[in-house]
């Protein structure tokens, strides 16, 4: 006898098929589940299922990897326990769970698996019994006691006082002329119930949780001889209307109804398919400014976006949400569903106030917040939500609003709030101008933009794009987050301010006093035609002070030949254009003297050759300048010899320099090398 028990389960697997062994194929995600809680308790024995129990309630769920070392559902702390898996059953004085349930006919499986209640209220009906014990094969979707028990009273007495056609059509509405196993159950179908052969909604998650018209299915699979039963967390009820049709007759969704009929959704809203509507109340809407909402309203492109935007592509049941999950909306956004205890949440917020009311294509749940798409707003709303706040507030300031508010088609290049945690500018008729360039005269997407393209700007600059592999800049300002891309204008979150470039490299050079001397030593190489011209150069541009820190010998025998001059200065320039926001850790840079220039950036600060950049980014039209204090030496070349006399071509330099800058002279710092040079010259 002892052995028949312990063959009973192998030879139960065997006719039900692979799927029933642990071994064999999980054909569903529910199996998955349910061959992993049983791989979690196999230690306690065969056949035996962890299961985590919501702590303070009755609710279990068999668990997945996730699940198992979260040890949380919807938040709340669980407990792990230790049952038979479905189907099976202790037998005194064994490990585990080793017997198989005996097969008995429907009637009497309901009272093994949990359903004593249902049971019952088959007694009652004068028709049902004689079927749930006769020959046939039925699948019963059966409530677990505390179902029932849920049961609003009116409803139950309702059910009891006419046992042989309410509750009898209750009961059949949750029974399918066929047996249905698990892996049949698939996400959206729909099964032909024996009440009316009105529809059941099946949902098959990939969580692993199935619902069935929203109630959760507790234990599945628990084999009869004339079918199957499946507990459920809930007693269901037939689905009448779609979601169209609760919209119309529902009081507190009057102003979504004309928002849908004027939108030309109901279409789709009383058509096939199986949906989520996120049903914003009356009172959702009325928390909503009413220039915006107006604004909305009279567009019907933003008004389709912003409706669609609630509704989901799927149906998804309250009770498939255990954690946070990422789900696609008709409009093309990402939502956050989760939950938090008993309530669900949207994006982190608790503002759904009734859910799982279900419709014959999808289910509703209310929310009492209306969820705006970025695709429906403007600029400043767009900001409003993001960390430029700061940058649109001085844009308003400028007299420069109506950009962001209207219909322009714009892109609106927008400093991070940081960028100005030292204080923001004057607004002046400069600074407007400033803004203007920050406003591109199209609206972009930053996927498709390309390195070398120009832009052109509201303030009638053109801006350069550059595309470097861990950056995306428009002049010296890189992308700093993913595009805001609203009703008609988009977002870039930038880095910086942006400065558009003011001249070639030879005009911002001579335009600075502190480079004198390097504009003096570039016209001696003979390159100041070349930065004028087209191109794309980096230029580290010793300032005066790193020519005067140079040895006098060095510097003797560097200005005193102009094509070693010219080498040397090559070595300064970049062959392409380098903003510090693309650097990274490390680029080498090709000079167009031939060598590399080792570019690196740490904690903000830019050194080139391991020497630190005074100023970045100091752009040109046909390159960018960075200002150094120190004059850069090629790798091959060495120090050959020194002396205390400038070469008469060093002081002709020299001259030249302090006719570019007369300013420079009387300055406390030049002064005196301006003073030391000149005697020397007298000599």
């Amino acid at each position: 006898m002892a052995l028949l028990v312990r063959l009973l389960p192998v030879a139960l697997a065997l006719a039900l098929g692979p799927a029933a062994t642990l071994g064999g194929p999980a054909r569903s995600p529910y199996q998955l589940v349910l061959q992993h809680s049983r791989l979690r308790g196999r230690q306690h024995g065969p056949n035996v299922c962890a299961v985590q129990k919501l702590i303070g309630t009755n609710k279990k769920y068999f668990t997945n990897c996730k699940q198992w070392y979260q040890r949380k559902i919807c938040g709340k702390s669980t407990v792990i326990s230790y049952e038979c898996c479905p189907g099976y059953e202790k037998v005194p004085g064994e490990k585990g769970c080793p017997a198989a349930l005996p097969l008995s006919n429907l009637y009497e499986t309901l009272g093994v698996v949990g359903s004593t209640t249902t049971q019952l209220y088959t007694d009652r009906t004068e028709k049902l019994r004689p079927e749930m014990e006769g020959p046939g094969s039925f699948t019963i979707f059966a409530p677990s006691n505390e179902a029932w028990a849920s049961l609003p009273a009116e409803v139950l007495d309702s059910l009891v006082s006419n046992v042989n056609i309410e509750l009898l059509n209750a009961l059949r509405y949750h029974m399918v002329n066929r047996r249905v196993l698990t892996d049949e159950l698939k996400h959206g179908m729909a099964l032909t119930s024996m009440y009316q052969n009105s529809d059941i909604q099946i949902h098959h998650y990939p969580n692993g949780i199935v619902t069935v018209n929203c109630a959760r299915l507790l234990k599945a699979d628990h084999h009869a001889t004339n079918g199957v039963v499946h507990l459920i967390d809930k007693v269901i009820s037939t689905i009448t209307n779609n979601i169209q049709q609760i919209i119309e007759i529902e009081d507190t969704f009057e102003t979504l109804r004309a928002a849908v009929a004027a939108s030309g959704l109901n279409t789709l809203l009383e058509g096939d398919g199986q949906f989520t509507l996120l049903a914003p109340t009356n009172e959702a809407f009325e928390k909503i400014p009413a220039e915006t909402l107006n604004r909305i309203l009279g567009d019907p492109e933003a008004l389709r976006d912003l409706l669609n935007n609630h509704i989901l592509k799927s149906a998804m049941c309250a009770e498939a949400i255990v954690a946070g999950m990422s789900v696609e909306t008709l409009e093309g956004t990402t939502l956050e569903v989760g939950c938090s205890g008993d309530m669900l949440t949207i994006n982190g917020k608790a503002i759904i106030s009734n859910k799982d009311v279900l419709a014959t294509n999808g289910v509703i749940h209310f929310i009492d917040e209306l969820l705006i798409p970025d695709s429906a707003k403007t600029l400043f709303e767009l900001a409003a939500e993001s960390d430029v706040s700061t940058a649109v507030d001085l844009f308003r300031q400028a007299g420069l609003g109506v950009h962001l508010s209207g219909k322009e088609r714009l892109t609106l290049l927008a400093p991070l709030n940081s960028v100005f945690k030292d204080g923001t500018p004057t607004i002046d008729a400069r600074t407007k101008n400033l803004l203007l360039n920050h406003m591109i005269k199209d609206q972009l997407a930053s996927k498709y933009l390309y390195h070398g393209q120009t832009l052109d700007t509201l303030g009638g600059k053109k801006l350069r794009v550059f595309v470097y592999r861990n950056s995306l800049c428009i002049e010296n300002s890189c992308i700093a987050a993913h595009d805001k891309r609203g009703r008609y204008g988009t977002l870039f979150t930038m880095d910086r301010m942006l400065t558009p470039p003011m001249g070639t490299v030879m005009d911002v050079l001579k335009g600075d006093n502190r480079f004198s001397m390097l504009v003096a030593a570039i016209q001696s190489a003979g390159l100041t035609e070349m930065l004028n011209r087209e191109g794309v150069y980096t230029v580290f541009a010793p300032t005066n002070e790193a020519f005067q820190a140079m040895p006098p010998g060095e510097l003797n025998k560097l200005l005193g030949n102009a094509k070693e001059l010219a080498n040397i200065l090559k070595y300064h320039i970049g062959d392409e254009i380098l903003v510090s926001g693309g650097i990274g850790a490390l680029v080498r840079l090709k000079s167009l003297q031939g060598d590399k220039l080792e570019v690196s950036s740490k904690n903000n600060v830019v050194n080139v050759n391991k020497e630190p950049v005074a100023e970045v980014d100091i752009m040109a039209t046909n390159g960018v300048v960075y200002a150094i204090s120190s004059v850069l030496q090629p790798p091959a070349v060495r120090p050959q010899e020194r002396g205390d006399e400038l070469a008469d071509s060093a002081l002709e330099i020299f001259r030249q320099a302090s006719a570019y800058s007369r300013a420079a002279q009387t300055s406390v710092k030049l002064a005196p090398v301006y003073q030391r040079l000149l005697e020397r010259m007298k000599h």
